[in-house]
């Protein structure tokens, strides 16, 4: 009778899984670790905004070289002339050109850049008809074929006086958009990868301690294993969800606070919305196929260090799979890209950076429908591996004792996690 009763307490593996995602959303939401988890992606971001402002503005405060004229006051003047002349329609192309002073024409052109005489990357001396480039080892390969088109224009050789063109401004052309697009792609890609292995550690992180206090061995006593399982790895997709929503908002405003919006960068074939949307799609299945796996190599370890060494090698896989992913999407339509939207670790990536490309949107819906198949078979494997190797952490006869204990002294819990 007792144990009929025992059994109409527990609750069903559904009921226990929300549970236990309702336990573990809350308490690493709520608590001060998950806020420092947050705030750590942000400095970076400050940290590179701020450096690149600074960046920017040393940039401008700095001069831009110069290239130092040595010759006749009257080849001087042509040649800063033509400089000048050429500067208005090619731009930084043709470096600026300057008369050198009186005192450092008394100077060797060599002596001047050895002693850092001016801001001078390299110096012209000679005649239009045969100029002499002193320069750095590095630069003369830089410099010669501008000088000489300076010189070649005094000759006659080239055009001094550039004919007016009529602007036809475009929006956009075939070449630009595929590579506006493949940056998307990439952007993308990187994104996913990144905030899929951020997010993922946590799992293992929170099973591990859970271990070392007992309390997986509280839950297991009380409610299914593969309920703690369920429950456990779509709590941390929530918590994920979270993060991703205060790194988006905080990035966001940022973003907007810049001056810069979605139409500075190329649109996707299936525009923003749609791609936004599949992202979050292909997140959720990327998180939980690496995060069913990293909850069973956290089944199999008892500290820390077991941890980081068991997942290292799943970490250095996933790298892989991102790299296949990349070098697929560099190859539309070919075999190595329909081999990467199959294989379930790099389907996500695959099918991301397809849809910055293709605006097709049936394969899409066939990658998810894929996708949900593979989840459910990693989700129920890892399940199945958490439930037989998750209470091993110590002789046999020591855990069949844990469990009786356990046993009686959990069924109030169930009982109370029944009624809330």
């Amino acid at each position: 009778m007792s144990n009929q009763t025992h059994e109409a307490s527990r609750l069903s593996t559904l009921q226990a899984a929300y549970v236990i995602a309702r336990r573990d959303f809350l308490a690493i939401l709520f608590s001060r670790a998950f806020l420092f988890f947050l705030l750590g992606p942000l400095f970076p971001i400050v940290v590179g905004g701020l450096a690149g402002g600074i960046g920017s503005e040393v940039q401008r405060e700095t001069a831009v070289a110069e290239i130092g004229i040595a010759m006749n006051a009257a080849d001087t003047a042509d040649m800063i002339s033509s400089a000048e002349a050429m500067r208005e329609n090619m731009g930084s192309y043709i470096p600026p050109m300057v008369a050198l002073t009186d005192e450092q024409r008394a100077m060797e052109p060599a002596e001047i850049l050895r002693n850092r005489v001016g801001n001078y990357a390299a110096i012209v001396s000679g005649t239009p008809e045969q100029p002499t480039l002193t320069a750095p080892e590095g630069q003369i390969d830089k410099w010669r074929g501008q000088v000489g088109l300076v010189a070649a224009s005094n000759l006659g050789d080239a055009p001094r006086k550039f004919p007016e063109l009529t602007q036809n401004v475009v929006q956009t052309s075939g070449a630009s958009e595929k590579s506006d697009r493949i940056k998307t792609a990439q952007g993308g890609q990187m994104l996913l990868f990144l905030l899929t292995m951020l997010l993922g550690g946590m799992v293992l992180s929170n099973l591990v301690e859970e271990k070392g206090n007992k309390i997986i061995e509280v839950l297991a006593a009380a409610i299914p294993m593969d309920a703690v399982f369920f429950g456990k790895l779509f709590a941390m997709l929530g918590v994920s969800f979270v993060g991703i929503l205060v790194w988006g908002g905080v990035g966001g405003l940022i973003f907007l606070g810049g001056g810069a919006s979605l139409g500075s960068f190329a649109a996707p074939a299936v525009g923003w919305p749609i791609f936004l949307m599949l992202g979050v799609v292909y997140f959720a299945m990327g998180y939980l196929i690496l995060g069913s796996l990293f909850l069973a190599i956290g089944s199999m370890a008892a500290t820390v260090r077991e941890v980081q060494t068991l997942s290292m090698p799943v970490t250095m896989l996933q790298l892989m799979v991102f790299f296949f992913a990349t070098y697929a999407m560099a190859k539309p339509g070919s075999t190595i890209e329909l081999a990467a939207a199959i294989f379930p670790f790099s389907s996500p990536f695959a099918m991301l950076a397809r849809a910055a490309q293709d605006g097709a949107l049936w394969p899409h819906a066939l990658a998810i429908a894929w996708q949900i198949v593979a989840v459910t078979i990693f989700v129920k494997l890892g399940a199945t591996l958490f439930r037989r190797r998750v209470m091993k952490s110590g002789p046999r006869g020591a855990n069949t004792k844990k469990w009786r204990f356990w046993h009686r002294k959990s069924a109030a819990l169930a009982s109370a996690e029944a009624i809330r």
